[in-house]
Parts: C-alpha cells; sequence; structure tokens
C-alpha cells in the first residue's frame, strides 16, 4: 500500500495572496506547506475548503498580553487567553512586549515574560523590548546581547509620566538600535502637551471619559511624530510609528517617506471604525472605549483608510491592550474615575482581522489582496518572520485561516474568549468569519471549537532584517555643515 504523500490537504479554496488570487490545493506535511496546485491527492486528512478562502493565518505586531503597566496593573489577559483569543479570530502569531520599568534589568525582564508565554501561548509569539530605563548597562550590555538572541525590535514612549523618554536619551536608543540592527517603534505623542491639557481639563471639573480624547490634542501627534522622525534621520535609523490616529499624523508620514526616509507607520481597527463621540457615555462606561491616542473623527478614519490604500501605513495592528471594566481594571480608582484614572487600553486581538475583512474584503473597500498583505504578509516582512510566517507558499509555516466569506456574525461581549469582559465593537453585524484555523499545519480552531493545548506555541527568534538596516544616508551626509555631527556617530 502507498504512503499518503501528505498529511493534510486543504482541497478546493480560493488561495489569496498580496498579488492574486486563485483556486488551488494546500498539501501540507508535517509543519509546513509542500504544494500547491489543482488536482493534488494521496493526504491523510482533507478539509474540504470548496466555497471559502484560504489565507494566511495573521500576524499581529503590536499586542499586550499579560503585560503590567507602569502605574501597577496587571492587563486582564495570560497568554492562553490572549492567544486563544488571537487563534478565533484567525491571527496565528502574535508580537507583544517584554516591558522594562524603572529600576528593572532588561534580561530579567525577558525572562520573565518567557516563562509566561511558554507555559500559555498557543500560537507563536515574539516580543519587542520596551526600554523606560535605558542606563548605560541597558544600552550598552544587555541590548546588544538581547538582540543576538532573537529580540529584533524595540519600543520607546515618547509620552507617560513613568514611561516617557526624552530626546537626549532617546537619541542614544536610536543609536543602539542602530548598531545592533533592530527596528525602533514608538509610541509617539507630545508629553507636555498632553500633561498640559489633562492639568487644565481636571482644574476645571471636566473629568468624565469623554474629555480623555480633548487632553490628547491632535496636534499632540504630528508634532511628536515630526521629532521623532528628525532625530531618526540624524541617527539614520529605521523607525516604525505605532497607532496613527489623525490625518495630520499620516500625512507627516508621507511626507517623510517620499523624502525617501525609512518610515513604517501601521494603525489599528479603533481609528478605522470607532470615533471619539464612542467616549461619551453615561457614567463612566465610557471608560471602555478609552485607548492613548483616542480615536478621533470619521475624517481622519478617511484619512487612514486613504494613507492604507496609498501605502504610507504599512499594517493594521490590534493594540490590544485588556482591562476588565471592574475594579481590577477601567475602574480601579473606584465607580466614578476621571479619565486621568482609567487605564488606557481595548481589547481586540479575536475582532482585528473579521473587522478588517467586513470592510476590506465584503465590503469591497480595498480587496483581498490588500487585506493579506496589512494583516499579514507586511507584519511579517517588516519584522523578519517572513518567508516562515505571513504568506500562502511552498516551504512557508503551515499557518492557515479557512474564511468563509458569507458566514454573518453579530459580535458580542458574550462570543470573546479574551478575559477583558467585553469588545468595544460590541453588536456590529459583519460578514465573513474564520471557520477553521491552522498552525504550523495543526487544526487548532474548527467551527467555533478550539483543539490546542496551552504552551504549544514557539519562541520565534528574530533578527531587525532588512526593514531595520540602516540606508547609508545620514542627515550629515545631506548637508556637508553636519559632517562634524556625523563623526560623532
Amino acid at each position: 500500500m502507498t504512503e499518503p504523500a501528505y498529511d493534510l490537504l486543504i482541497r478546493g479554496g480560493r488561495v489569496a495572496t498580496v498579488s492574486d488570487v486563485f483556486e488551488a490545493d494546500v498539501a501540507i506535511s508535517g509543519e509546513s506547506i509542500v504544494a500547491i496546485g489543482r488536482g493534488l491527492s494521496g493526504a491523510r486528512r482533507e478539509i474540504d475548503a470548496r466555497g471559502k478562502l484560504v489565507l494566511p493565518g495573521g500576524v499581529d505586531s503590536h499586542c499586550h498580553i499579560e503585560q503590567l503597566s507602569a502605574a501597577g496593573i496587571m492587563n486582564a489577559d495570560t497568554f492562553e487567553s490572549a492567544t486563544v483569543s488571537a487563534a478565533f479570530g484567525g491571527t496565528t502569531s502574535v508580537i507583544s512586549f517584554a516591558a522594562q520599568h524603572v529600576g528593572m534589568k532588561l534580561p530579567q525582564v525577558l525572562e520573565d515574560y518567557h516563562a509566561l508565554a511558554k507555559k500559555g501561548a498557543v500560537i507563536d509569539y515574539a516580543f519587542h523590548m520596551i526600554i523606560a530605563d535605558p542606563t548605560k548597562e541597558t544600552l550598552e550590555t544587555d541590548l546588544p546581547a538581547l538582540i543576538k538572541q532573537g529580540h529584533g525590535s524595540i519600543k520607546i514612549f515618547m509620552t507617560y509620566d513613568r514611561l516617557k523618554i526624552d530626546d537626549e536619551p532617546l537619541l542614544d536608543i536610536l543609536l543602539a538600535a542602530r548598531d545592533g540592527g533592530a527596528m525602533l517603534c514608538a509610541h509617539a505623542e507630545n508629553h507636555g502637551i498632553i500633561s498640559w491639557m489633562v492639568k487644565r481639563l481636571l482644574a476645571r471639573g471636566y473629568t468624565h471619559p469623554k474629555y480623555h480624547a480633548i487632553s490628547h490634542a491632535r496636534v499632540s501627534e504630528a508634532e511628536a511624530f515630526t521629532r521623532l522622525i528628525g532625530m531618526a534621520a540624524l541617527i539614520d535609523q529605521p523607525i516604525m510609528i505605532f497607532h496613527v490616529s489623525t490625518a495630520e499624523g499620516a500625512k507627516v508620514i508621507r511626507d517623510a517617506r517620499g523624502q525617501g526616509l525609512k518610515v513604517f507607520a501601521e494603525t489599528c481597527p479603533q481609528y478605522l471604525f470607532l470615533t471619539a463621540d464612542d467616549l461619551d457615555k453615561p457614567g463612566a462606561e465610557g471608560a471602555k472605549w478609552m485607548c492613548s491616542p483616542p480615536p478621533r473623527r470619521a475624517a481622519d478614519q478617511e484619512a487612514l483608510w486613504q494613507a492604507l490604500a496609498l501605502g504610507d501605513l504599512q499594517t493594521i495592528s490590534s493594540d490590544h491592550a485588556p482591562y476588565r471594566y471592574d475594579e481590577t481594571g477601567k475602574l480601579r480608582a473606584g465607580p466614578n474615575p476621571s479619565f486621568k484614572q482609567v487605564a488606557n487600553g481595548l481589547p481586540g486581538l479575536e475582532v482585528r482581522l473579521p473587522l478588517l475583512f467586513d470592510s476590506m474584503v465584503s465590503k469591497g473597500r480595498l480587496g483581498v489582496e490588500k487585506f493579506v498583505d496589512l494583516t499579514s504578509t507586511a507584519p511579517a516582512k517588516i519584522y523578519n518572520l517572513h518567508p516562515r510566517k505571513g504568506s500562502i507558499a511552498v516551504g512557508a509555516d503551515a499557518d492557515i485561516a479557512i474564511w468563509d466569506p458569507v458566514r454573518e456574525v453579530t459580535l458580542s461581549d458574550d462570543m470573546m474568549h479574551d478575559l477583558a469582559g467585553y469588545t468595544p465593537f460590541a453588536g456590529r453585524k459583519l460578514r465573513g468569519w474564520p471557520v477553521t484555523v491552522l498552525s504550523r499545519g495543526r487544526v487548532i480552531v474548527n467551527d467555533g471549537k478550539r483543539s490546542v493545548e496551552a504552551g504549544s506555541g514557539r519562541f520565534l527568534a528574530r533578527s531587525g532584517g532588512e526593514a531595520a538596516k540602516p540606508t547609508g544616508r545620514l542627515v550629515s551626509d545631506m548637508d556637508p555643515e553636519q559632517n562634524f555631527g556625523a563623526r560623532l556617530l
């Protein structure tokens, strides 16, 4: 008797890549895709994908999992609950954060987060290293060693009292990233503007959650983007700007990229589907919709969609930051907190892809190829997970989401698998849903049922990759008067 050629065959679906959509069978052996074609046969098991779309599993490159905030609040999810939630939404790889706070040793921070992920994660994962304490030891000893161990990206905050990195140490971090070959990611808002606004709003009794959106004045985003891009250009260090929320911010990025600067940027579903009006709810309920930066206006949504279409923004992440609407999370300061006392962040790992599929594919906004690119292929390439992740191609990991393009689902709090207890998108009716999800050839979700064990995800070691390589164009190269500054680097 002939031994079966393949372990698993996904038959008759429409496979989508960043450039094409075509009908094909996808054959899997072990953990990898080994053949793509029509009329394949000889598998131990088959999945009938006729009438469905076969897409690469999502890569969510910005999510906070089992993370302690600078204010001492643990977010709602464990690595198990968060990654199970991701899997039910069609995501098969995540990049979360190993968060250093002032006084913490970065190697110990990474060791602690690795232990949590190894115990709980059901899909594959990597880490961005948050640097909040850029000591000489951190930058000159710890960071180079950790980059070599496969932690190819760094995150900094330009705001938040306990996390913000001022301009001079930020230049030190940019240089350390350049020397180590790592990507530098940033939460970029002007801290002084936000702090000034918060103090004046609170002093005048404007404490309701809706004033959170006003406190983060939109000018604070564009100003911080401009300042960060200028510093990165001086050092010749590629950067990723997280969660772009305004039309003005998108324009700053477009202009920088038009000058040939190596600037990447993302946005998130909350900025494409929510507005500041969503924070205006009775009592403290608007706290459920509080994140930083806040949702803006309908005109900003349109500007962000245009930026995605033009390629000014390259990825859409969830920025999953789950805090329960109770005394352990959003209401830690009491049942009627001021907006300043509310933990910032929204759950979003599970609904990221369905929200975007409904808008981009079902409603035809940008099409399935662009959906695949923005949610899977582009983040995999930028963060050096490609070609192993982010594509349906021979040799790639068999991370696949099979979508029923006509299934209609109304989002509700009860259907979520994370531990936040709610979704800010409840009540939305979506068309298109991931019905079968595979991670490295394993069926981990099928028709609403989980079939994967905690701890079966794997760490994805990676360098900064091509995206993190300097351009070789220092500001001083373009301006002869700054040649002395170049020598200082």
